[in-house]
């Protein structure tokens, strides 16, 4: 792995250092439709609606989840192949 490559990796992995982002991935992978509704994340993590959009955004600005605005609301999806690249590491 050359350098650039470990510090896009590196990256990667501060975004989900944090367990509330780790959860919201999980969840958002767990949902039916394979995206989540931003009003649906805040009562399985206990958390207030500010804290979560902020943890959302840091993993849309990794490019781990996508962003999609519908009305009043913000829907997200998980980016496989993004979630794939910090896998491989550990293969």
């Amino acid at each position: 792995m050359d350098r650039s490559s470990a510090e896009a990796l590196a990256q990667l992995l501060k975004a989900v250092s944090d367990p509330a982002r780790l959860q919201l991935i999980a969840l958002i992978r767990a949902s039916e439709a394979g995206e989540s509704c931003a009003c649906d994340l805040t009562e399985p993590l206990g958390l207030s609606q500010p804290t979560v959009s902020h943890h959302l955004k840091i993993l849309t600005e990794a490019g781990l989840i996508t962003r999609e605005k519908r009305g009043t609301w913000a829907w997200y999806s998980v980016v496989p192949e993004r979630l794939a690249e910090i896998a491989s590491v550990f293969r």
